[in-house]
């Protein structure tokens, strides 16, 4: 019996390389065709399914250089970062500091003051499921102003106006995509931690995990992409600012693998704060939103992503926890429509 179960466990152990073999090198062959179709992309990877790790990369870092693109290359996630404050929310929730359902008024700033119509609306779920009705930042004025760092005028004093002019919200309840309710996040967990908002990514994502390559005021790395507009021409990387909370890290998918593999643990803080952000707080007929992340559910299979865009980079991260895999895909340029159809070909043909 002994030497039955010994070979059973052999079988089961080589069944599963086989399997997990043939998985990623399905992968590869979808990212390496991708690539071969468009050589001045390039593209990074990272996989995880039941704690095994995998990636795949191709490109250069730049146009002038010989080094490969690789787990460890430096991408903006751009709104990715988004899931990363709405995992600090809810650690803010299991601390005690705040609940999903409070109305934002007690934890803003004191440079904003709402007007009386919206005193008590405005709950912190609200905004992070983006339906929060608040205006939004201009960026189609702020990429006329400076095409290359849009966000750098961006000041308190510009959302403070926005706010404080804001006498009716007119779509609260529907969803509307929002940069300034996740910068007004950050805030919040500004005020309730005592901390910046770096300091306290840092300590409560960055530190723990020890993701190293995740970068946030300082990014001036050798590792570093270039980012690419949708033209080809270079684009900078957006550097830190108010709305850092909104879209303003910096990592790469062997530190985002790591995030995923806490993510999907529900024994660390931030895996049992994910499972807060994968409740539905938000649901109509084309879509159903978590805090911070879209939930999108099938006949056997429900996921949970986000996708990112900066203006010369692209990207999106994706996964299933009951089938304990996650995804990340980066681009060096900003191109919405093929991470979109990578995930999509990645998802039918090898996760579904």
């Amino acid at each position: 019996m002994k030497t039955s179960l010994n070979f059973l466990a052999v079988l089961l152990l080589i069944s599963t390389f086989s399997f997990g073999q043939d998985i990623t090198k399905k992968i590869d062959s979808i990212i390496k065709d991708s690539y071969q179709k468009n050589p001045d992309i390039g593209i990074s990877v990272g996989f995880i399914k039941n704690s095994e790790e995998y990636y795949t990369a191709y490109g250069k870092l730049n146009a002038e250089s010989q080094m490969e693109i690789n787990r460890n290359s430096l991408f903006e996630i751009a709104s990715i970062t988004k899931i990363l404050t709405s995992n600090l929310i809810a650690q803010a929730v299991i601390d005690h500091k705040i609940k999903t359902d409070d109305y934002i008024d007690d934890f803003l700033p004191k440079a904003y003051v709402l007007h009386a119509n919206l005193k008590n609306k405005i709950k912190i779920s609200d905004l992070a499921s983006h339906q929060s009705g608040l205006p939004d930042i201009d960026f189609g004025k702020l990429i006329e102003l400076d095409p290359q760092q849009p966000v750098n005028s961006v000041t308190e004093q510009t959302l403070a106006a926005i706010i404080n002019n804001c006498i009716e919200l007119k779509d609260y309840g529907k969803y509307r995509y929002s940069t300034i309710g996740y910068t007004l996040l950050g805030q919040i967990l500004e005020k309730v931690y005592g901390k910046s908002y770096d300091e306290i990514i840092r300590s409560k994502i960055i530190k723990p995990l020890n993701m190293t390559n995740t970068l946030t005021k300082d990014f001036n790395v050798k590792n570093r992409t270039v980012g690419h507009n949708p033209n080809g021409g270079i684009q900078e990387f957006f550097k830190w600012n108010i709305t850092a909370s909104a879209g303003l890290v910096k990592s790469n998918a062997s530190d985002m693998v790591t995030y995923l593999k806490a993510v999907l643990n529900n024994e660390t803080a931030i895996g049992k704060a994910a499972v807060i952000t994968e409740k539905i707080f938000y649901k109509d007929e084309k879509r159903e939103m978590g805090l911070g992340t879209n939930i999108v559910t099938d006949e056997k299979n429900t996921i949970y992503l986000k996708t990112g865009d900066s203006m010369g980079q692209s990207s999106i991260i994706c996964y299933n926890r009951t089938q304990n895999w996650g995804i990340i895909i980066l681009l060096d340029q900003r191109n919405s429509k093929m991470r979109q159809n990578l995930l999509n070909q990645i998802y039918d043909t090898v996760l579904k």
